[in-house]
């Protein structure tokens, strides 16, 4: 397998811009560099000098205390807990095949640890069906071990997702060198393994949950395979006390030498053993998978602990593949499915359609199948779509719950409704916990168009868009949920019409389907009717409305809503879901500490102390002279990177607010940093700036 290389838009935010590219506080930085996701050889660096923008580093001499960009790369976000639902359509099944991707989102070195200042950008949505993320990537020129921006695993954690950073040795073809596998399996003085407590130690660190071992560099022996399994094991056994796992990749087989099986047997079966899970290489049939399902349980293991390859990077859901070796239709799943580079959904489009609706529409057909309706699978569909064999997850357990639907991209910034920043930008780690299956509608007329949609938001970057005829009326599935219900709990929607006139209900269920497939046992609770107990704010045309959950006790088990059209065609935005105890939200703490870590010219990068309690991310802001407060950014690490500042007409020195956001968005007060401004006098005479 070979990372196929790809350059993507990195561009420095400016004061301006609501890029959200933070930075790690760097004590020991002497200059505000942009941080980057970190990579590294496992011990010795190649002969010359690495290219532009590269730089070499050796991860046996990693140490935390010396990485200058660990606060900005470290996640924040732990790993939910989630649970099943009744499936979506009878098709999806739990507790059988599960769905691993490996997916490239940017390249091996460049890549920006905590967003950039474009929409164009793999913001991965569809958690519910994924079982596993591996952060893929890795060049002979760069380096081989890759850990996952802070981003990525903020968003995946968020959905129960665990995330892992990956090991690739290259191919010879690909410049692979066999002393990169030597290094990493090197031995100290006591018989241990040195760089496996490394890898173990910058997971902890880093807040990842472990490690995809790709080795795939020829020219080895059986000393090697034998070292290279005594390293595995200890790496196993290492991660496994720290909550971590391994995934090995069929490539080296026990004597050392690249073969890649397509099975698992007595090739690879010594690895298999010795981690947490396989990836059968793409050379799988039928036979050998099933084969391999039959070995895996004599074992002792379980069949779907074996990843079988799916290639879907230069066809994606045109991919032809031989579902039924994999998830046959009526019998029980043979192993699980891996997918290499699904993010094919972005790359594939035309420079000139990537659009986010462009990349969700494709990403949507990916996951959910032709239909777009997870509950009404079209059969005909010759791509199997893990929608149709997978039950969703979700993780919405706990009060306050809360979504402004933000898919953790977008084409502007926005606040109550309000454009604070006119810039472009992506942050996975604050995309909201959204709907997992997208999108359900069950209506006995026509089914309107539902996507998510950037021209508008109440929050974030992003809102839910329905539009059509809406003949008849129209249930929306939002949410799996299993939320308690107390004396006083409520409901908020937030929501706007564009055109149209439309009835709107909250639906809510206490119980689950009769089966898979059917509708929730909703009892419909209006919104935009006068009724005793409902409150109504409104705000740049957004309307909230509070609804009681009067009546209702147990648990919610699902949340939608119900849309009624009095006059259509309709266009109508929902903005904000919240459910939460009635009464004014507590105000979160706030950060404290915060200071300027490192300065160049107009390049700053902050940091802060985090704040007590729950926070879903820090907010930005520079505070200008005349008194108005301008957007910078956001994130959920306790670091800020900034570029391109420069002093307002009169200003001496810039003042920055740092806020704790809280889960329902509530902001705390702020702690505020200043930065002097320095007069340099050029040839044309005094022009101030940083």
């Amino acid at each position: 397998m070979n990372p196929t290389r790809r350059t993507v838009l990195i561009a420095a935010t400016t004061a301006t811009l609501a890029s959200s590219l933070p930075a790690a506080a760097a004590p020991r930085a002497a200059a505000a560099t942009p941080p980057y996701a970190s990579y590294w050889y496992p011990d010795s660096l190649p002969a010359g000098s690495p290219g532009p923008g590269i730089t070499w580093r050796s991860l046996k001499s990693w140490r935390a205390a010396d990485d200058p960009d660990l606060a900005f790369n470290a996640a924040t976000v732990p790993l939910a807990a989630r649970f099943t639902p009744t499936p979506a359509n009878p098709t999806a099944r739990s507790g059988q095949a599960r769905v691993q991707a490996l997916v490239s989102f940017g390249p091996t070195s460049g890549n920006p640890s905590q967003g950039s200042a474009t929409a164009d950008y793999y913001a991965l949505t569809h958690w519910a069906y994924l079982d596993e993320l591996v952060f893929w990537g890795g060049s002979a020129g760069e380096g081989l071990i890759l850990a996952p921006n802070a981003p990525i695993v903020d968003a995946a954690h968020r959905h129960g997702v665990p995330v892992l950073g990956n090991i690739f040795l290259p191919p010879v073809a690909y410049g692979g060198q066999l002393r990169w596998t030597q290094d990493l399996v090197q031995k100290d003085a006591s018989g241990h393994y040195p760089l496996a407590a490394q890898l173990v130690a910058v997971a902890a660190a880093y807040g990842f949950d472990g490690w995809f071992v790709n080795a795939e560099t020829s020219g080895g022996n059986t000393a090697l395979g034998t070292a290279t399994l005594g390293f595995l094991k200890e790496l196993k056994a290492l991660a496994a006390a720290r909550g971590q796992r391994v995934t090995w990749y069929d490539a080296m087989t026990v004597n050392g030498t690249v073969s890649w099986q397509g099975a698992l047997n007595s090739q690879n079966q010594a690895f298999f053993q010795a981690a947490d899970d396989m990836f059968v290489d793409f050379r799988w049939s039928a036979a050998t998978l099933a084969a391999s399902g039959t070995k895996a349980q004599q074992l002792g293991r379980g069949r779907y602990e074996l990843w079988a390859g799916v290639d879907v990077e230069s066809n994606g859901s045109g991919t032809y593949v031989n579902w039924d070796a994999i998830v046959p239709s009526g019998k029980p799943h043979v192993t699980s499915i891996g997918f290499y580079r699904p993010e094919w959904t972005r790359n594939h489009l035309p420079a000139d359609q990537r659009a986010p609706e462009d990349f969700h529409a494709a990403d949507d057909r990916f996951w959910t199948g032709r239909s777009l309706d997870p509950s009404l699978p079209d059969a005909s569909d010759p791509w199997r779509a893990p929608a149709v064999s997978v039950a969703d997850r979700s993780t919405v357990t706990s009060v306050p719950f809360a979504s402004v639907f933000n898919t953790g991209h977008g084409l502007r910034w926005y606040e109550e409704g309000d454009v604070t920043s006119e810039a472009p930008w992506n942050h996975l780690g604050l995309q909201d916990r959204l709907p997992s299956r997208r999108w359900v509608v069950r209506t006995a007329g026509e089914r309107p168009e539902v996507s998510f949609d950037f021209a508008d938001a109440w929050r974030g970057g992003s809102s839910v868009l329905v539009a059509g005829e809406l003949d008849q009326p129209a249930v929306l599935d939002l949410y799996a949920t299993r939320l308690p219900i107390g004396v006083n709990t409520v409901v908020d929607l937030t929501s706007r019409s564009e055109s149209g006139e439309v009835d709107v209900e909250l639906a809510v269920a206490t119980a689950e389907p009769s089966a898979a497939g059917a509708t929730p046992p909703y009892r419909y609770l209006p919104v935009n009717s006068v009724n005793e107990g409902i409150r109504v704010r409104s705000v740049n045309g957004w309307q909230t409305v509070t609804v009681p959950l009067t009546g209702l006790s147990g648990t919610v088990r699902a949340l939608g809503i119900r849309l009624t059209a009095t006059e259509g065609p309709v266009r109508w935005r929902l903005g904000g879901l919240a459910v939460r105890p009635d009464g004014t939200p507590a105000t979160p703490a706030a950060p404290s500490g915060a200071r300027v870590t490192a300065a160049s010219g107009g390049d700053l990068r902050l940091a802060w102390d985090p704040a007590p309690g729950t926070v879903r991310h820090y907010t930005l802001h520079r505070l200008l002279p005349d008194g108005t407060r301008r957007f910078l950014g956001a994130t959920g690490q306790r670091a800020f990177f900034l570029s391109g500042l420069r002093p307002e007409q009169g200003e001496t020195s810039a003042r920055f607010e740092v806020r704790s956001v809280g889960e329902l968005y509530n902001a705390s007060t702020a702690v505020t940093v200043t930065h002097p401004w320095q007069t340099i006098r050029n040839p044309a005479g005094s022009t101030p700036h940083a």
